[in-house]
Formats: C-alpha cells, structure tokens, sequence
C-alpha cells in the first residue's frame, strides 16, 4: 500500500525531474556567467538564506510563547520545588508546596557531605587498598579532589568551625518541633559528625577510613531523613497539583506541558518529575513531561525560558510533520533529541545508536539561538 510518506516522496522526486528537464531546455535558465561574483559574495548571499531562517524562526517562538496554555514550571531547589502555573505567557500561580521538613530533613542528612567537602582537598592522594580492590574510586578523580595533599593543616581551623555550626544545630534540636524518629536519627548523625571532628581536631590529623567508619555509622539515620524528607515532597506536591488539576478540568488538564529544571547530576529520575508523573495523563507523560538540565537554575527568568525552551518544542513538532513529511524517522529527530545530522554521522563513524541511549524529552538550558 502507498503511504501518505512515500507517494510524498515519489511525487516530489517526479516533480523535481519535470522542472529539471524543463528548466534545462528553457534558455532564460542558462547559467550566469563565470566568476561574475567572488566566492565570498556568492558564499555570504547563501549563508544570508540561514540567517534569514533564524530570524523567522525566532519570531515565530515568541509570539507562540504568548499562545502557550496551560504551562507548569517546575524549579527543584533546597526547599523542595518552586511551581508555576502559566496561561497564556502569564503566571497565574506561583507555589512552594513542600512542608519545611523536608528542608530539616536534607539540612542534617547533608552533615557528612559538608564534612567531606572541608577535609577532601587534604586527603591522601593514593586510593586505598579497599577502593582498589573494590574498583569503585577512580585515582584522577581522587588526585583532583584531594589538591592541596595531606602535607598541610590548613584544614584544622575550617574543621573546627564546622563543628561549632553542628554543635549549635545539635543544641537546639528537641526545640525544632520535629518527629521522634527524625530527632533520633539527627542526634545520632550530629553526634557521630562532631566525634570525628573533635579527634581529627585534636590529633591533627584524620584518614578515608576513620571518615567512611562515621559515614557508615550513620548510613541508616541518613536513610530515615531520606524517607521524612520524599514523604513531605509527595505529600506536599499531591495536594498542589489536585488542586491544579480540579481548577483546569480534565481537557486542560489532558493538554498540560510541565517543564521540569533540574541539575545534570540530578536529571535522571529527577525528584519532582517522580511525583509529577503519577499526575499527568499517561499518554501524555512521554512528550508533555519535560525536564531541562542546567547547570543552575535560571533565577533572572524561570518563566522567559522554559517557554522559550517550550515554544522550540511545539513548533518543531508542527514543523517536523510538514517539513519532512516524506521521511518519519528524520521528522521524529527533529521532534525529540536527536540532531538531525545524527543518523548520517552514526552511519559515517560506524556507531550503534542504541550505545548512545533512548532519545527522551529533555533539554539544556537555556535554548541558543
């Protein structure tokens, strides 16, 4: 059977061999005369059709971002998430719907990640024997963390002052208005921390494994924090977005885009999208749920951006139906990830594309023109 696709296709090459004949029988079609015009005028007047492109393109993405309805804004951040609900280019809403404890929570789970970032421009630049044999600790990686080596003290008098920060936490912590077990588990890390500052303090000196024997003592009150601190995102986020979704409707609803900030190291099963998914209309979670790596989250303008990011998106997907219309498979490239130079260069190198992942929805911010 012939698809839309292929008689596209064969009637475009049809035609282009009908114009070719006639335009080469036709003596107002002759050719200009040689060297009329230098290569760099001849070269600037073609790369002039691109920048024209560009220029089309980009008021097209920004008149279509007042059109954008309805948006969700997401940025992750230390008090659990900042939402946004657009219409139309405009905020409507703008909500953090996570408890404080989930703040708490992380602020004392973090206590060896803060005491590892004093001590680790000083540890010993060899792996140690349990992570060589392990293979889990890369020595290019250790020998640029640990910078300064172990021949200074210099880190002695920050160590002591990070303690006195935890000591003044560890003081006030039944005071907090916090969970039985979330205190437990925040006395036992505090106290385990201050321990191995107060003898890396006193004897001048401290090791990996004197550090991995707290961190491992701690491991299980680290995982109680985790849990008091995803059971206040979920709780936090579920009521925000059933309210979100009763105002909307259910068609509103259906049609939502929720573009999702989040760190590279951060933006696989990323927090908030976890949650976000359970939300969205299934058939809509693989193109409508889309999360943008930066580096930091974009605080001039959250907004501007994700539907500058968004506005590519709708486009592009508008444009990759009738622009390639002969060929699905480039047409998807230009809807999701893939660059559309990707399938030849893969074929040209020799790659296996499936080496390079599943092409998802996600992208870096902010767009470059």
């Amino acid at each position: 059977m012939t698809s839309r696709r292929s008689f596209v296709g064969g009637a475009t090459a049809v035609g282009a061999t009908a114009l070719l004949t006639n335009l080469s029988s036709s003596p107002a079609s002759a050719a200009p005369v040689a060297g009329a015009v230098s290569v760099t005028d001849a070269r600037a007047k073609i790369l002039a059709v691109n920048a024209g492109m560009r220029t089309r393109y980009k008021a097209l993405k920004d008149e279509l971002q007042k059109h954008l309805a309805p948006v969700i804004v997401v940025a992750n951040g230390p008090e659990g998430g900042t939402y946004w609900l657009v219409e139309n280019g405009q905020v409507i809403e703008q909500v953090y719907p996570v408890d404080q404890i989930f703040q708490l929570a992380k602020s004392i789970a973090h206590v060896p990640l803060g005491t590892f970032s004093v001590i680790a421009p000083y540890l010993n630049k060899r792996v140690p024997d349990w992570h060589q044999k392990a293979g889990d600790m890369d020595a290019h990686d250790l020998e640029m963390v640990s910078f300064n080596g172990p021949g200074s003290e210099d880190w002695v008098e920050p160590l002591r002052q990070w303690g006195d920060v935890l000591a003044a936490g560890r003081a006030v912590l039944e005071d907090a208005d916090l969970p039985d077990k979330l205190v437990k588990s925040n006395a036992h890390i505090l106290d385990g921390a201050s321990e191995f500052i107060a003898e890396a303090v006193r004897t001048r000196s401290f090791s990996m494994k004197k550090f991995e024997d707290f961190t491992g003592a701690v491991y299980g009150d680290i995982r109680t924090n985790m849990y008091f601190a995803a059971k206040a995102q979920i709780d936090g986020v579920t009521a925000l977005l059933t309210r979100w979704k009763n105002q909307l409707g259910a068609a509103k609803w259906h049609d939502l885009y929720t573009l999702v900030y989040s760190m590279w190291t951060t933006s696989v099963l990323n927090q908030n999208t976890i949650i976000i998914r359970h939300f969205m209309d299934a058939d809509r979670v693989g193109t409508h749920l889309i999360d943008i790596v930066c580096d930091q989250l974009p605080v001039t303008d959250p907004i501007g951006v994700g539907l500058e990011n968004l506005a590519r998106i709708v486009q592009d997907n508008i444009a990759a139906e009738m622009v390639f219309s002969a060929d699905q498979k480039v047409a998807n490239a230009l809807k999701g990830r893939e660059d559309l130079l990707s399938q030849e260069l893969l074929g040209l190198l020799g790659d296996d594309a499936s080496t390079f992942g599943t092409p998802g929805v996600a992208l870096t911010c902010p767009v470059q023109h």
